[in-house]
């Protein structure tokens, strides 16, 4: 398999500028586009010439034109041809590998799952290589494969450290382009979900925002100046030592009372057992907190007072005009979001602005997603620094 992008790359630093442009905010005459670059006219003929070319942008016309004008090719507006290129994005969890195929603007076109039966880093990049494999036959002008993984990666290649896999120091990157012949990126897997949010989500045009995720673990994301910063600390369990209540729960993961010991899903679950003697799943949980059963009820409590009182920790400091909540335990906002948001308001200033918390209901698709954005920012866009 060769990688159909290999025709048009690399592209230079002013063509990755306009196609970036083009990209996030087309369609854009090419008045606006030399404005917002501040180039001449010439300049951006001779920059667009080669995307057009290519096949990565084309002329449209110019909404609510005249079809006299939409003829005229000075007054056509430049857009992404979306289909021009498509991704493959990857998320491994502990049991599955989440595939799925995207454009170049990242719309999912194509989804595919297959359950791991051995986390041996060998069988993995097998199970990656036969899913890449089924999903290009679909899809023949992929450009590049994204892999989104829990735990530390570095360069963007080599899995460092991954718990959830049992992995240490896996040249991914590598052993998957040797299997499948694309060029493949790696990154962790809240990284990646935060640029998709800050490219094509919840955090398009904001120049401070923040993710913030409940599931396995919790994931945070920081975006200031509209681009993720990055930190120590997000590849290695964030919230183990963010104690929100000092006398609150010990749980075999974090401290006691941080964030991680009250509010994932593991730990939830290790909550209700110990206190039951019943091993619950994180729905039934939710829906006995929601009937009132005393003991799902008083723990899902405890979990949603801490969700609001990271929110509003999170939103005294960093003052983002956005925070996204997303992630498979979102599921507490449904049942105890009317606590949450109580206890937002008491540890706010009376008169801050409200925090705009957006919940988002999302799947390992969606984490997928964020592994082939980062794909097209790095493989295809050049955006090392993304």
């Amino acid at each position: 398999m060769t990688p159909v992008a290999a025709s048009w790359l690399p592209l230079s630093p002013g063509e990755r500028s306009v196609a970036i442009e083009v990209l996030l905010g087309g369609p854009l005459s090419r008045t606006e586009l030399a404005r917002r670059l501040d180039l001449s006219a010439g300049s951006l003929t001779r920059l667009t010439k080669p995307l057009i070319e290519s096949g990565v942008l084309v002329e449209v016309p110019e909404a609510g034109a005249p079809m006299e004008v939409r003829q005229g090719r000075p007054s056509q507006p430049l857009d992404v041809v979306a289909e021009s290129r498509a991704f493959i994005g990857f998320k491994i969890t502990e049991e599955m590998v989440y595939g799925v195929v995207t454009t170049l603007r990242s719309e999912i076109v194509a989804r595919h799952d297959r359950p791991l039966i051995s986390r041996d880093p060998a069988a993995v990049v097998e199970v990656l290589g036969e899913m890449a494999d089924a999903l290009a036959a679909g899809h023949p002008r992929l450009a590049g494969i994204g892999i989104g993984v829990g735990g530390l990666v570095e360069d963007r290649s080599v899995v460092g450290e991954s718990p959830f896999l049992n992995w240490s120091d896996v040249p991914l990157a590598e052993l998957v382009e040797e299997r499948t012949g694309l060029p493949v990126v790696v990154e962790n897997d809240v990284a990646a979900l935060v640029e998709a949010e800050t490219w094509f989500g919840a955090g398009r045009g904001l120049d401070r925002f923040v993710v913030l995720t409940i599931g396995a673990g919790i994931g945070y994301g920081l975006v200031l100046g509209g681009k993720r910063v990055p930190y120590a600390e997000e590849d290695r369990g964030f919230g183990r030592h963010w104690i929100i209540d000092p006398n609150g729960p010990l749980t075999p993961d974090g401290a006691r009372g941080s964030a991680v010991s009250l509010l994932t899903i593991p730990n939830i679950r290790y909550q209700v057992q110990a206190a039951t003697g019943r091993d619950r799943t994180y729905e039934e949980i939710l829906d006995l907190a929601a009937a009132g059963e005393p003991m799902p009820a008083r723990v899902i409590e405890e979990a949603a007072r801490a969700l609001g009182t990271l929110v509003a920790q999170i939103a005294n400091f960093v003052l983002p005009q956005k925070i996204l909540l997303a992630g498979e335990g979102v599921g507490l906002m449904e049942v105890a979001g009317k606590t949450v948001a109580d206890t937002i308001r008491a540890l706010r200033h009376p008169l801050a602005a409200p925090v705009d918390l957006e919940t988002k209901v999302s799947d390992f698709h969606d984490w997928a997603r964020g592994a082939a954005v980062l794909a097209i920012q790095v493989l295809v866009l050049g955006a090392a620094e993304a």
